[in-house]
Order: C-alpha cells, then structure tokens, then sequence
C-alpha cells in the first residue's frame, strides 16, 4: 500500500524550491503606504461625548450654499449632473427642514422643499408639480428625480443625531482610510469608527456608522442603514469651520445610493442658533399647480391636475 507523504514534507519541498524557478514569484512594491501625519487619540467615550456636543450645540442653521448634484446610476444606465445652483436651507430642530434651490444665471426657483419630519412638499416650477406625500413613503420615479428627494433624508445628513443612551449602543472600531497624499499617491490613515445599534420595539439592528478623522476627531463620514441593514445614505463632511463658535463642516456630500442621487452642499454663509419661525417651515401650494399626492394610490396621479384631490 502507497504510504500517504507528510504535509509537513510537502511544503517543505514546496519552499525549498521556490528559490530556484524564478517563474513561481515575482517581488513588487507595495503601492499603499502609511500616513505620517501626527494623529489625535481618543476613547469611545470620548468619540461619543464629542458627537453630542457637537449635535446639542446646535439648535437652528440658516446657511447660504452652493449645490451640484447628480442625478442617476446603474439602474437608470446614465447619470446627469446639475451644477452651479445657488441654494438656501434651514434647519431648526426637532426635524423642520426648508430647502431652496435657484437656476444657474437667472436665479429663478428650481425647487423649494419643506419638511416637518413626518411629511414633507416639494414645489418643482419648472414641470409646474407640487410633491406632497410621507418621509418614509418611498418611491423610485426615474423620470422624476426630484420626487426621490425627501427633505427628512437631507436633514439627517446635515444635523447628525446625537447617541441616545436611553435606546442606542455605539462601539468603536479602529479602523483606517485611503486618501490622497496630494502627490498622486495613496496613504492609508488611521481613524476612529462608532458602529451605532438602536432597538426597535424589542430588536436591536445597526442604524449607523459614524468615521471620525484622527487628525481632527470630527466626524468625516455617516452611513445611515434601513431596517434590512442597507445603506440608505453616505454622508461624507470636510473643511470643518468656526461658524458662530460652533465647529460646522463647510463641505458636505449626501449620496443615497437607492435612489441614485448626490448632492454637494458648500456652505457658503452659515448662522447657528439665529431665531426662525414657524412660517419660514410653511409651503403653499401655487396656484393651478399639477399635484402629486405620493401616499394615494398610483392611479390618482394619472389625473389631470385640475381633477386630482387638493
């Protein structure tokens, strides 16, 4: 009977002759390098309490912006981009959102947004439709982007929440970050992340994860999951800047990767905390507007607008 050989032996023989058939290996340079930049320590309680300082230090924003945005992906087969449109937001919490973006040159309304947190209206002048409808009623109209946006989404992203520690867990990872050593090189970084896990009802699933930078310990990027743990926003912040004495960042991308569209906010003029009423939230419905109702069955929006339901 032929007597099995040791794996022992066989890799030994294996490395012994590697060395001499040059065709097996090859030696390459590594094409990542670690970063050299001084990095911040922090504990996860530190992380924690920075976050909450950050996000209780903010109760309203009013901010002057510049937007690009994109439009489209891999479901839609092509991807449009609209640039230059000045914008205006304001923010006040618990969740109130009111959002303006004006055409590029002739500085007319291309939309005007609002939101209370539970619905939201979207006024599109341009294709004469007024959006009403529920934040988390989701639609997926590749014909009409705009009424993918939802005002609560953007809120999110803006005014990152505070860990509750009444409903919420947060455990920190060290992890690490390509970036761009501004030689065309890549370098990898070290940061900090906080995975977020919320009970819902008597389940507890991940509901975000905050990356915070070690040269700064601010939060750099937010993904925020669905209940089925996908990602349902990328949010990515940098050029953090004293507005008000509240450190805030002044570039911010929003990214929703279901329903394909991005969003670049550059915060040009920002106020934190300045007094906004209630009216400044309020959107009317204009005149001889073609209504959308996104919570009423798909067969009422067929209508014309003068027979839909106001």
């Amino acid at each position: 009977m032929m007597r099995r050989s040791s794996p022992f032996w066989v890799v030994t023989l294996f490395l012994a002759v590697l060395p001499t058939t040059g065709c097996l290996f090859r030696t390459r340079p590594v094409e990542d390098k670690y970063s050299k930049v001084p990095l911040k320590e922090s504990t996860q309680q530190g992380l924690i309490d920075t976050l909450n300082q950050q996000a209780e230090a903010i109760r309203s924003l009013k901010a002057t912006v510049d937007i690009d945005s994109s439009v489209g992906g891999m479901k839609k087969g092509h991807v449009t981009d609209y640039k230059e449109i000045r914008g205006y937001v304001l923010a006040r919490k618990p969740d109130a959102l009111h959002m303006i973006g004006l055409m590029p040159i002739v500085r007319t309304t291309a939309f005007d947004m609002v939101s209370d947190g539970q619905d939201f209206k979207v006024w599109i002048p341009t294709k004469n439709r007024f959006v009403i409808g529920k934040n988390e009623v989701a639609t997926s109209n590749t014909d009409q982007p705009m009424e993918n946006i939802r005002p609560q989404n953007i809120y999110e992203a803006l005014l990152i929440r505070r860990i509750d520690p009444q409903s919420e867990i947060a455990v920190k990872e060290n992890g690490f970050e390509t970036l761009p050593d501004g030689k065309g090189h890549r370098v990898l970084q070290d940061d900090y992340e906080l995975t977020v896990i919320q009970k819902y009802d008597k389940v507890w699933r991940l509901s975000r994860k905050i990356i915070f930078g070690r040269i700064d310990l601010k939060p750099h990027r937010q993904f925020i999951y669905d209940e089925d743990g996908k990602v349902v926003t990328d949010a990515r912040y940098a050029e953090y800047k004293d507005f008000d004495g509240v450190s805030f960042a002044s570039r911010i991308e929003i990214f929703r990767p279901q329903e394909e569209y991005d969003i670049k906010l550059n915060m040009l003029k920002v106020d934190i905390n300045k007094p906004l009423t209630d009216e400044q939230f309020v959107l009317q419905q204009p005149a001889g507007a073609d209504v959308v109702h996104l919570d009423r069955p798909q067969s009422s929006l067929a209508l014309p607008a003068g027979l839909k339901h106001q």
